[in-house]
């Protein structure tokens, strides 16, 4: 393998390619009129353009993207997360192309990209699984009536859907029937496809995921679990690694259970396994992520492997060196998306212009970064800037060596999750461990970091206030 197409733009681009980089393997960018200028086309020893801003216009654009792999010799195609990354179709296409995908096997997404498919397939393994139906629905009263058998509250999502969109929960039958609308219109507008299933919706759940890479040998490993329960509109904000409330002896049975979820669709390369994890130490199967996830670099800290390497080996043939006891778990790492938006406004997107850009550096910080001073965040993708990532030999290093990277990220022109991500990693449920997915919804509002930032203001006064009382009792003795 000598050079690597990365289907892809901002962070997730780069990260790619430094990897590939590091393996003396040639790296392509390809991007749009809006990412003329990104980092990624910077990057990359070559860049091509494809097409306008809008992604229907250029990053989903897998022919244009084919085309120009083909016409510079490419010999694989790495889609990092999004866009095309869990497109079946365009998996085979490559394939047919004679250039290799660096992921699953169309298949294997294509089983695992439907929710009820992919609960179809790991059934027999006698994995637990959320009580539900077992099949999509369209129509309103079925649906209805579902949801009475199922008893409320209950979970409406999206077939084809990931990501949070198509997701409602439903806490009473008077609000079925609209909520039900929403799902499908948003299913419908995010995936081509207004299928949704209904399933028990598991309160005080944590949102707890398994690492896993597979050979094409049969060999398939877990690299333990990352705990995503911090969200906002169902969507990760926060993860960690490793979780804070699971026993060395849940940790073994969740990551067998994941890799049983692998085996059941023949899985090739990077793939995560995700799980609800109940109040009661009960977790039951959610889905499987075909492609590398946003949050992978905690995994890497914490197990010292290089996930994006490992990829590209088992593509390109290789079988996994290590065995499964060969893993152990050092140390915590945690990672907060520094998206550009306004947390003190429903985290709406903000659309602006980097006027200061400067990323923390340091002991135990890792930035995987896309921008840079001076740039304009564009409004046609996902408004993440970066992934702001700690580690430390402890949980609370982690979380102290995070409160100071935070401090010293500097970012004017748009608002950020950075004062969201300070107001978490300080909150007692959090540094204790007693979360859940319902963070958010419990403990946070603008209210509250209006009346917090006010105290901090008033201490920091009162403080200063003090050494100019300090400073006046000193005695100044006349110069002779």
């Amino acid at each position: 393998m000598k050079k690597i197409l990365v289907a892809n733009r901002g962070e997730i681009a780069i990260r790619v390619m430094k990897t590939a980089k590091k393996m003396g393997i040639k790296t392509v960018a390809v991007y749009s009129t809006a990412d003329r200028n990104a980092l990624h086309v910077k990057f990359a020893d070559e860049a091509v353009w494809i097409g306008e801003s809008p992604s229907n216009k250029s990053y989903l654009l897998g022919n244009k993207i084919i085309e120009v792999a083909k016409a510079l010799n490419v010999d694989a195609i790495h889609p990092g997360y999004g866009f095309l990354s869990e497109n079946a179709e365009f998996a085979e296409a490559v394939e047919k192309n004679g250039i290799l995908f660096i992921g699953p096997k169309p298949k294997a997404i294509e089983i695992m990209g439907s929710k009820l498919a992919a609960k179809d397939a790991v059934m027999k393994y006698n994995i637990p699984m959320v009580p539900g139906v077992d099949h999509a629905i369209t129509d309103l009263e079925e649906a209805k009536e579902t949801a009475k058998k199922i008893g409320f509250p209950i979970l409406i999502k999206a077939s084809a859907g990931g990501g949070g969109k198509g997701m409602r929960v439903v806490e009473k039958e008077s609000d079925f029937e609209s909520q039900m609308n929403r799902a499908i219109s948003e299913a419908t507008a995010a995936f081509g496809d207004g299928s949704v299933f209904i399933e028990k919706y598991v309160a005080s759940s944590r949102h707890i995921e398994i690492q896993i890479m597979a050979d094409s040998y049969g060999n398939v490993l877990y690299f333990f679990e990352r705990e995503c329960s911090i969200q906002r509109r169902h969507q990760k904000v926060i993860e960690e690694a490793p979780s804070s409330v699971l026993t060395p002896e849940k940790r073994k049975q969740m990551g067998e259970a994941a890799v049983l979820v692998a085996k059941s669709c023949d899985y090739l390369g990077a793939g995560t396994v995700e799980f609800l994890y109940d109040e009661n130490d009960n977790f039951y199967f959610l889905e499987m992520n075909t492609r590398l996830q946003v949050e992978h670099p905690v995994t890497e800290w914490i197990s010292g492997v290089d996930l994006v390497e490992l990829q590209i080996r088992v593509a390109r043939g290789e079988a996994l060196t290590i065995q499964q006891e060969d893993l152990e778990i050092k140390g915590h790492a945690i990672e907060l998306r520094v998206y550009a938006e306004d947390a003190m406004n429903e985290f709406l997107p903000s659309v602006g212009h980097l006027n200061v850009y400067q990323i923390p550096v340091g002991e135990g910080i890792r930035v995987d970064n896309g921008f840079e001073q001076g740039m304009d965040i564009p409004i046609y993708y996902d408004p993440m800037l970066s992934k702001l990532i700690t580690y430390g030999k402890t949980r609370e290093e982690a979380i102290e060596v995070m409160l100071k990277a935070i401090e010293n990220y500097k970012i004017e022109g748009v608002e950020t999750t950075l004062t969201f991500g300070k107001f978490v990693f300080e909150h007692e449920a959090f540094r204790f461990g007693k979360f859940d997915t319902n963070f958010v919804k419990k403990y946070y509002s603008p209210e509250i970091v209006m009346v917090q930032k006010a105290k901090e203001a008033e201490i920091a006064a009162l403080l200063a206030l003090k050494q100019y009382c300090e400073d006046q009792k000193v005695l100044r003795l006349p110069i002779q």
